[in-house]
């Protein structure tokens, strides 16, 4: 053994032992007795987003009739509702830009936000929730969390490769503070309860 080594053993034999620590608890902040679906509805109008609590999705077919009465092509993501435009038939992200109506089945809602969490499995092509002139999201009145520190416990970001957060329609002000909808992603954004079957 060289002097070089046995210093170096020496020292490790008198190091103090180490023991692993926990992570710090992080809080989620939740509070007591909150109305999820209440405070979502709430915050959801605020983003300039509408709802409608349905019992089924021919009842959500008929709002949107009347609501959209000039949406000529529907895609929907989920296949509960069929659209006149199949998603599995876009090769290419800009096949969507004449789509009226966007409709996908959102995975969870945050109240505090009025939004909801999206990944490519709900999206099947990203750019549906960008690219559609009007989004309608089903959404399982069950599947709410009350905010951001509960929804991230929520999320398997390394199960996946894309997933944001939407709430409410596309929203900009000029620097004349002009508020216009609509001018970078979809014009509208429609959450219906529906719970899912």
């Amino acid at each position: 053994m060289t002097t070089k080594e046995k210093i170096l053993n020496d020292i490790r034999q008198n190091l103090p032992k180490r023991e692993k620590v926990a992570h710090p608890e992080i809080p989620t902040f939740e509070k007591e007795g909150v109305d999820l679906l209440a405070t979502f509805k709430k915050n959801l109008e605020i983003a300039a987003g509408k709802w409608h609590e349905v019992n089924s999705i021919e009842e959500a077919q008929e709002i949107v009739k009347k609501e959209f009465p000039d949406a000529k092509v529907i895609c929907s993501v989920t296949d509960e509702w069929q659209g006149n435009k199949p998603i599995g038939s876009i090769n290419h992200p800009q096949d969507l830009a004449d789509v009226d109506l966007g409709i996908i089945r959102a995975e969870f809602g945050v109240a505090e936000m009025g939004m909801v969490w999206l990944t490519e499995k709900d999206l099947k092509v990203n750019a549906i929730g960008f690219l559609s002139q009007h989004l309608i999201i089903l959404l399982d009145p069950n599947k709410l969390t009350e905010n951001m520190h509960t929804a991230y416990h929520k999320l398997d970001l390394m199960g996946i490769k894309y997933g944001n957060f939407m709430m409410g329609p596309s929203a900009t002000a000029d620097i004349e503070a002009t508020l216009v909808h609509g001018a970078q992603g979809a014009r509208s954004l429609t959450v219906f309860f529906l719970p899912e079957a």
